[in-house]
């Protein structure tokens, strides 16, 4: 990344940023056209306020954002939220995430995901990341599965989704767990339509 680069990583064909009030016109409209494909698990923000009340949140101390964005043409693909970041003795996070209809099944959430978990566990300096999943979402298990993640326990009623409390799986990955050496995620394009976590991870 040079100095004038905006993007955090790189991967083959996405790059990964923060999120800016320039992104509001781009990510809300790229919601509202995904809304059937992200329900009923994920309700990323589709009007101005919405959006910049997600910013603002991601503003705090303890979250960071992030773009999933294409390099040829530098549309977002998804997104990615590490929400409830604990420092001191824990140095964990809880993801949540997102790929937009024009990207699904491309694997660029994948190769995206795994930018992320490198700068986390690197620029960063956490150690764990955590994912909670509701267990019908089977595209985002296999996200996070393919990703390295392990299943770590299930907890009845955790998240208030969609009018009611949702059970999760809990799924999460320490630093060690990252491989040294990963394989092209551009190579594994063909097989993504499973696992690209269509319709998201839910924790906010």
């Amino acid at each position: 990344m040079t100095s004038t680069d905006r993007y955090l990583a790189r991967g083959p064909r996405v790059g990964i940023r923060h999120f800016t009030a320039e992104d509001r016109q781009e990510f809300t409209a790229l919601a509202r056209k995904s809304a059937e494909l992200h329900r009923p698990w994920l309700f990323p923000p589709d009007t101005d306020d919405a959006f910049d009340g997600y910013l603002a949140r991601l503003q705090e101390p303890l979250r960071e954002g992030f773009l999933i964005c294409e390099h040829d043409s530098g549309r977002i693909a998804g997104y990615l939220t590490i929400n409830n970041i604990v420092h001191g003795g824990f140095l964990s996070g809880a993801i949540g995430y997102g790929v937009f209809a024009h990207a699904a099944g491309r694997g660029l959430m994948s190769e995206g995901l795994r930018l992320v978990l490198r700068h986390t566990f690197g620029p960063l300096g956490l150690h764990r990341l955590e994912a909670n999943i509701q267990p019908s979402n089977k595209e985002s298990i296999s996200l996070v599965e393919r990703a390295g993640f392990r299943l770590e326990g299930f907890s009845p009623d955790f998240l208030f989704i969609d009018g009611a409390w949702r059970d999760h799986e809990r799924w999460a990955i320490t630093r060690e767990m990252l491989p040294e050496d990963e394989d092209d995620p551009a190579d594994e394009e063909g097989d993504e339509a499973a696992l690209d976590a269509r319709r998201g991870g839910e924790t906010r």
